[in-house]
């Protein structure tokens, strides 16, 4: 390990240089297994895109502490996230970047603070959180670090914080692992949730840059249906019917509340979460929707009837399944 943590907004920016390279390179056995929760095979794609607007935002900002840099990131890859496994990560970096706010070194007491509230921002932005997901993991990635920093009682030195990221990364693991005993479409096929490693490699190349050592080489051993020889699962699976619709709109929160309740009723894997905490002067905030539904114009009529939605994308569950959404757009 270095002597020397320079646990900064640069290591941000190197992190997700990192996370967006190693992504790369999972995108195919990530979506090999993507099963859940629909076998679009896409997560390990959607992940990487994401992260990679994160990335490019940040190269280009301008000096500032580590909650402004990870701000500006939640706030990229939100507006660009891909899926339900990219708009969790937003949603991930966006929380994260609260208990940073103007700090300019991380430490194993702020990392706890963070990955807390990224648990609870995460959970709370699915109408129907389910374990043996992301969220799972990165509830114990919270719990893991939580338990080493409570440990070391409240040691912010670069040491500390190895140890935490450490146990964040361990604890982490342990959830992909049983991820495959807690849904059962994954027990059915014998895959752990891809949504779930996607996050370990995350998290794990936090650690690596911020210890100055390479990814774990055992960290993905033992996997269930993640070795390169292992069937692509999601192509054996049945044909997904509908659409995701994703989209950016500005509601307060009252009229948030009311359309993730209409999207509950109209569709699944509904996602809302605030873009920034900055409300214009009618008490708006920007929200990113995501919903699965049955057709486009299910969601557009109901999001179209609160308010004008931007950044609007549709993708099929299914390669037919979008013939009519530039009629829409």
């Amino acid at each position: 390990m270095q002597s020397k943590i320079a646990a900064t907004a640069p290591v941000i920016r190197r992190w997700l240089v990192k996370a967006e390279q190693t992504l790369a390179n999972h995108s195919d056995r990530l979506n090999a297994i993507n099963i859940y929760p629909v076998a679009d095979a896409d997560t390990g794609t959607n992940l990487y895109l994401t992260v990679r607007a994160a990335s490019q935002t940040v190269a280009e900002l301008e000096p500032c502490d580590a909650g402004a840099t990870m701000a500006a990131a939640g706030r990229a890859a939100m507006e660009h996230a891909r899926g339900n496994s990219g708009t969790l990560f937003s949603v991930f970096l966006s929380a994260m970047a609260e208990p940073l706010a103007g700090q300019q070194r991380l430490s194993g007491p702020l990392l706890a603070a963070a990955l807390h509230r990224a648990q609870l921002r995460s959970w709370s932005a699915l109408s129907d959180p389910m374990p043996g997901t992301m969220l799972s993991v990165l509830e114990a990635a919270a719990h893991g670090a939580s338990e080493v920093e409570s440990a070391l009682n409240g040691d912010d030195s670069n040491q500390a914080l190895a140890e935490t990221l450490d146990g964040a990364v361990a604890a982490a693991r342990e959830a992909v692992v049983l991820t495959e005993s807690q849904l059962g479409v994954l027990s059915d096929a014998h895959v752990v949730d891809a949504g779930g490693v996607g996050l370990l490699l995350i998290l794990d190349c936090l650690r690596s840059v911020v210890v100055g050592e390479p990814l774990q080489e055992d960290l993905l051993d033992g996997l269930a249906g993640y070795k390169i020889q292992d069937p692509n699962i999601a192509l054996d699976m049945p044909e997904q019917l509908g659409v995701e619709v994703m989209c950016t709109i500005n509601l307060t929160p009252l009229a948030a509340a009311g359309l993730r309740m209409q999207l509950d009723e109209l569709g699944e894997s509904v996602i809302m979460s605030a873009v920034s905490e900055q409300a214009d002067d009618t008490g708006a905030y920007p929200w990113r929707v995501h919903v699965h539904v049955p057709s486009p114009a299910t969601a557009l009529d109901a999001i179209q009837a609160v308010g004008d939605p931007s950044n609007v994308s549709i993708s099929g569950l299914s390669p037919n399944a979008v013939a009519d959404a530039h009629d829409l757009l």
